[in-house]
């Protein structure tokens, strides 16, 4: 077995299988759908059962609407609160204080039309997706996500002279409790801090919990994956006793998430974006999933149970992140938060390669020559290996005409064959399998810089050189994936021949199936093979060069 071979049918069975997720989400069974109702250019839909079952929310609480008057009040009341900074445009909801719509102003959804940003949350009723955040109490009526807010300012924009600024919403019980909700936005910055001041003038003492959540519809992103490629969308959350943990939209309809922990976060992920939930992190929170009406998924936490004395005043904080999946900002904000870039159960070693692509964009300015510059530590790294695997190979393909002339004469006799084959291997002191074993020591550390690759939001719409104006698409005029079918048809002729006619024939279309493949990867990754197997046929050359002159002298 040559190593070649090898690869090819490990990379056949890799493409298989994503060939076969992408059916499944394009055309496998999905649930079905309820009848919705919805209410006019309105978010907050099921009020009641949106909200997280709470041990301090008692049935009947005042702090859940239940009439259609009194919603429809708070309706009537309602407006938008826009706020722009120099890195996001938002939209805060009066009715409940959330934030509704979330524009990504760096990020374009097509390289074409920048003008268009990414909008991640959207309050569309077929894309629903936004944060939900107040208190909860089964003692006084509390701002929850439902609750009317007051505003003073229906618009904030950063100023030239101002690196951040608050934007105030103010809640008053009729018995004397005022809430103040507070987000604070930045300058350069996803990272929305929401702090609420709660100030107890009335008589009673006030027994509330803060809870913050995330809640979307099951829907596709608005910007698809390229050709074959499927990224994870769906909830994760994080603790120190669990760790990470993907939790998707059908676990959400199975079972709910029920865990009291201290500190973590919870979020949804899609290719290169994220919004999360960060609660204080030396506080003990419950964390929660829900399943809804209509395919919406609810992920988020609460806090335990504080009280607020009669004429004293109490805040609790939290925050929100509403961004792209930028490791260096997200492991800034909370304990590994930067595992939402999702390596898969590869990031032990996707890691130390992100760490090095970085390095090498920071000197060279262009992720195109940093991933060359990777591949080429990679290729340096395993020189060795590599080497004992071309040897291996040269000398197999020494013995293909001896080994085809074995099959031929013991065609009948396939236990006699084996034996002469094994003799012969003896006699040459070949391994055939020696062409194997050091490929296998490499295959995660490919597979590593496939993920990389994939999940870096940098590389998103970052050009190159030429006609390569985009990594992260495929390659407009297939140039990339063309020079990688040469490649591996180059490389198929330094390997032995396959004994096997049939073997012999399969394996010449190879090339071409790959070359087609290929044609829909994105042109970073295309890149690095064609980069990686050029390396690779100059090594073996070299080596098989060697070897058939030292034999000749």
């Amino acid at each position: 077995m040559d190593n070649l071979r090898f690869l090819l049918f490990v990379a056949l069975g890799s493409l298989s299988i994503l060939i076969w997720q992408a059916w499944e989400q394009d055309y496998g069974p999905k649930p079905e759908l309820t009848a919705e109702q919805h209410i006019e250019d309105s978010p907050v839909v099921g009020l009641q059962a949106d909200l997280p079952e709470s041990p301090a929310l008692s049935k009947g609480s005042g702090s859940i609407p239940s009439s259609e008057a009194d919603q429809q009040t708070r309706i009537d009341e309602r407006k938008k609160i826009r706020v722009i900074t120099d890195v996001l445009r938002v939209e805060i909801d009066t009715l409940g204080g959330n934030v509704v719509l979330a524009d990504l102003l760096q990020y374009p959804q097509n390289k074409d039309n920048p003008e268009k940003s990414i909008r991640l949350f959207d309050d569309n009723p077929d894309r629903l997706y936004f944060s939900q955040s107040g208190l909860i109490t089964g003692e006084k009526n509390a701002p929850d996500h439902s609750a009317s807010w007051n505003t003073v300012e229906d618009e904030y924009v950063l100023r030239d002279d101002q690196d951040s600024f608050d934007v105030p919403l103010t809640w008053v019980s009729k018995d004397g409790v005022v809430v103040n909700k507070v987000y604070t936005f930045s300058r350069g910055s996803y990272l929305i801090q929401q702090e609420l001041n709660i100030k107890n003038d009335s008589t009673a003492v006030f027994l509330a919990r803060q809870y913050s959540q995330l809640q979307r519809k099951d829907f596709k992103a608005e910007e698809k994956d390229s050709g074959f490629i499927r990224t994870y969308t769906g909830a994760v959350t994080f603790n120190d006793e669990d760790k990470y943990q993907k939790i998707d939209f059908d676990d959400m309809g199975t079972a709910d998430l029920s865990l009291d922990v201290e500190g973590g976060w919870s979020a949804y992920i899609q290719h290169y974006f994220l919004s999360a939930w960060v609660p204080p992190p030396n506080e003990t929170n419950h964390f929660y999933t829900k399943s809804l009406p209509d395919q919406r998924y609810v992920v988020g936490s609460y806090s335990s149970q504080f009280s607020v004395e009669p004429g004293q005043e109490k805040t609790v904080q939290a925050k929100l992140v509403v961004g792209p999946k930028v490791q260096r900002m997200l492991e800034k904000i909370a304990p590994e938060l930067d595992l939402t870039v999702d390596y898969s159960h590869l990031t032990v070693i996707a890691k130390p390669i992100f760490w090095l692509l970085e390095k090498l964009h920071s000197y060279l300015g262009n992720w195109g020559w940093a991933i060359i510059g990777v591949t080429l530590v990679i290729k340096a790294l395993f020189f060795k290996l590599s080497e004992t695997s071309y040897r291996s190979m040269a000398r197999m393909r020494k013995l293909t005409p001896k080994l085809k002339a074995l099959r031929e004469r013991f065609a009948e006799d396939k236990k006699k064959m084996n034996e002469e084959i094994m003799a012969l291997y003896k006699r040459e002191k070949v391994n055939p399998l020696g062409g194997c074993f050091p490929i296998l020591v490499q295959i995660p550390v490919f597979i590593s810089l496939y993920w990389v690759i994939i999940e870096t939001v940098e590389l998103r719409h970052a050009p190159f050189a030429l006609w390569l104006n985009d990594l992260s698409a495929r390659d407009p005029f297939f140039v990339l994936p063309i020079l990688m079918g040469v490649t591996m048809f180059v490389q198929q002729r330094l390997n032995p021949t396959p004994v096997d006619p049939v073997q012999e024939k399969v394996m010449k279309w190879f090339p071409f199936m790959f070359t087609i493949f290929f044609l829909f990867f994105p042109s970073g990754l295309v890149l690095y093979w064609v980069v990686n197997n050029t390396l690779s046929i100059i090594q073996q050359a070299y080596i098989t060069k060697q070897i058939e002159r030292s034999d000749s002298t």
